[in-house]
């Protein structure tokens, strides 16, 4: 495995630099993408890290989901932050800022309270929360599989570790990225789950729910020594409640299969976290974060699960 655990006096404190070469503003049009009427259109970069640890029946969770929007005169950053343990949720991190054109905005920023501990290569070491006394620290440690999905979408799963004022908690970190544009519609809805220490899987759509298809989904585990994949997986609504707000209905149960039979399961929602976007209506952007429980079952055995669902609707 590779460590990708590094002193801090030999990593890059990123809120301590001004900006990089590669983040002042563009003008060759690198990153922009040709539409058929020849002009250009937005691209999206998603980068979220997902540590999560298991506690008995009780999992902590502290998503950072972050995604940047880069148009040919403007770069748009939005970044979360949530908390989530004994089934409450705290966002603590929730900001949405607009620079210059990049030639590389898919680079995570630091921003506020947020910085990242980096290190040759753009490579994530940490992310550091800071407001007054109040510190969330997250180190990403050995590499334990990486996963690549059709479109390019890149999937690591680390040891971690985050630290909460002199609390240490020790568990695993999904750093998650993906991008769309150009055509290419935005990635739908993704899972993390754990089954104790003995398996972790990953699951995600290739696009949206609410389009002309039913989103297809991919799905791998890691299981210690061994890894599995399934290119083709089906995750139904198995039950769904109203978001007002939002004035959609969300999932709050699944059902997970494929054709072939090698992979099924079931997860429900415990508690969530759900936010309504803004827009001109009447149906409004939704954002979900479910804690899960289930079952899933492979030809490496049965897993009790507990995780994080992520459901988006943009």
């Amino acid at each position: 495995m590779r460590s990708r655990l590094v002193g801090v006096g030999a990593a890059l404190l990123l809120a301590a630099c001004g900006p990089s070469a590669a983040d002042t503003p563009a003008h060759s049009g690198d990153d922009r993408t040709a539409t058929a009427e020849g002009t250009f259109s937005a691209r999206s970069y998603e980068r979220n890290f997902v540590f999560a640890s298991l506690d008995g029946d009780s999992i902590f969770l502290v998503p950072w989901l972050l995604e940047t929007v880069a148009t040919p005169d403007t770069v748009t950053r939005e970044a979360g932050g949530w908390l989530a343990r004994g089934g409450i949720w705290e966002a603590f991190y929730d900001e949405r800022w607009d620079g210059p054109p990049s030639r590389a905005p898919a680079r995570v920023l630091p921003h506020g309270n947020l910085s990242f501990v980096v290190r040759e290569g753009d490579a994530v070491d940490g992310i550091i929360f800071e407001e007054g006394p109040r510190r969330l620290e997250l180190v990403l440690g050995d590499v334990r599989a990486t996963w690549v999905g059709p479109r390019g979408e890149t999937f690591e799963l680390l040891d971690g570790a985050a630290y909460l004022s002199d609390q240490r908690v020790e568990g695993v970190v999904l750093d998650m990225a993906r991008a769309s544009g150009g055509g290419a519609l935005p990635g739908g809805d993704w899972a993390f789950l754990l089954s104790g220490d003995s398996a972790y899987f990953v699951l995600a759509a290739d696009t949206e729910y609410g389009g002309e298809t039913d989103p297809s989904y991919r799905a791998w585990a890691e299981f210690g020594e061994s890894e599995l994949q399934w290119p083709e997986l089906h995750v139904d609504w198995r039950d769904e409640q109203a978001f007002p707000p939002a004035r959609r209905d969300v999932p709050v149960a699944w059902r997970i299969w494929s054709s072939d039979g090698l992979i099924e399961g079931e997860l429900e929602a415990v508690s969530a976290e759900i936010r309504a976007g803004t827009g001109p209506g009447p149906l409004l952007p939704v954002r979900a974060l479910f804690e899960v429980v289930g079952d899933i079952s492979t030809v490496k055995g049965n897993f009790p699960v507990r995780g994080l669902f992520v459901h988006e609707r943009r």
